[in-house]
């Protein structure tokens, strides 16, 4: 799975070459251009401008050892009336698909159109208007992505373009029959869900593998901001219903790219902390990938054995038990060795140190960092993992008290 970071809030695009190196140096090997940065009035007449600028930018991010993950092309129509506006709009997402394939980017998000004029039917502007896009993308091998959008309502902010999962799921079908192949997809942005008050995981899970991208970015879900997750917060809770996209992602099982989008926590910053605050953010992004991937990690391993006998390995075994079941737990108290815990023998840590090399170890467990050095310091050569029960499909709400 790929971790993007955004450009925007963190380098200048004109000077990008410190808050490049800031992301390279943070951990971060993708980064996602929003193209409408780049974009001046008065590039309708020449192109050739906007491009050569584009080119600049990318060619800085390569001099960092930094990939381009994802660009986005500029929108500009938005309740416009201009209809010259509608042509220009398709040369720049042309313009964007190219300079795209030029940067060995597979994804261009071109964001649907709307219009005063023509709000009646959406799907038949759209339609036309990413039939045009087919050639080009075609003949440089980029996917188009689709983005969901909220309209501006008298000061009220509602579900638009591509916010229904149903009728996005549709639009993307229709559009690769009319290409005949798949060269459509979604950029899923959990900011713009967070606004139009959407549950993600029916978006995710109707959706599928139609999302090939994530925006990850949080907010209070009253202005369009983006800021770190987890930041958005109100008597300690998230405003960011992370816990549905979570359970969505991984219920589809993806493994597509995560732009992670702080572009307005990265501008409140100094200059001077936005390396620690990029470290945090790629930790962030890093905890929420793992996260979406625990049953992948589940996979990858012959047998497992669980290290704990607790509340987190009954919610394991409540989640994951018939699918992935343990070979036996393990636990730091001995009055519970010889013991039976939710189908499961309770073993001596001890006993970990003769099981076969091809077994994982998963530490269902608080304190994951500190089991984890007594494990090496027993000498246990085995792969250990942590077993996180913050975001698994369903709770066992009856917690155990320990004495």
């Amino acid at each position: 799975m790929k971790i993007i970071c955004n450009l925007a809030g963190i380098t200048d695009y004109n000077r990008p070459v410190q808050g490049v190196t800031d992301i390279k140096n943070s951990g971060f090997e993708y980064v996602f251009i929003d193209l409408k940065h780049i974009y001046q009035k008065g590039m309708e007449e020449n192109l050739k401008d906007f491009s050569d600028a584009c080119r600049v930018l990318i060619s800085k991010c390569h001099e960092a050892d930094v990939c381009v993950g994802v660009f986005r092309s500029p929108k500009l129509i938005d309740h416009k009336k201009e209809i010259g506006l509608f042509e220009f709009q398709q040369r720049l997402a042309e313009e964007s698909i190219k300079i795209s394939s030029e940067a060995k980017c597979k994804y261009v998000v071109v964001p649907p159109i709307t219009s005063s004029l023509n709000s009646a039917n959406q799907w038949e502007l759209n339609r036309e208007y990413y039939t045009k896009l087919i050639p080009i993308a075609k003949e440089k091998n980029v996917i188009i992505l689709l983005e969901n959008q909220y309209s501006n309502y008298n000061g009220r902010i509602i579900r638009g373009i591509c916010s229904d999962e149903k009728e996005t799921s549709d639009w993307i079908d229709k559009l690769n029959e009319i290409a005949g192949e798949e060269r459509f997809g979604i950029c899923m942005n959990t900011g713009t869900c967070n606004l139009c008050g959407q549950n993600m995981q029916d978006y995710a899970v109707t959706l599928n593998n139609r999302i090939k991208v994530v925006i990850l970015r949080d907010g209070y879900g009253r202005d369009d901001v983006s800021m770190l997750p987890f930041t958005a917060v109100n008597h300690r809770q998230s405003q960011t219903d992370w816990l549905s996209l979570i359970r969505g992602l991984r219920e589809i099982s993806f493994n597509g790219g995560l732009i992670l989008d702080i572009e307005d926590t990265a501008a409140a910053f100094s200059p001077m902390l936005r390396p620690q605050l990029l470290s945090l953010a790629k930790a962030t992004a890093e905890y929420l990938s793992w996260q979406i991937r625990i049953e992948e990690q589940l996979k990858k391993y012959k047998s497992i054995v669980l290290f704990g006998a607790g509340n987190m390995c009954r919610n394991y075994m409540k989640c994951y038990g018939e699918k992935y079941p343990p070979k036996f737990t393990c636990d730091n108290n001995p009055k519970l060795w010889g013991t039976n815990f939710c189908g499961l023998e309770v073993k001596a840590p001890e006993e970990l140190k003769s099981i076969p090399s091809d077994w994982g170890i998963f530490i269902c467990n608080i304190y994951y960092r500190e089991i984890e050095k007594q494990l090496r310091d027993l000498g246990v050569k085995n792969s250990i993992e942590f077993f996180n029960d913050e975001y698994l499909p369903s709770y066992y709400f009856n917690r155990l008290e320990r004495m």
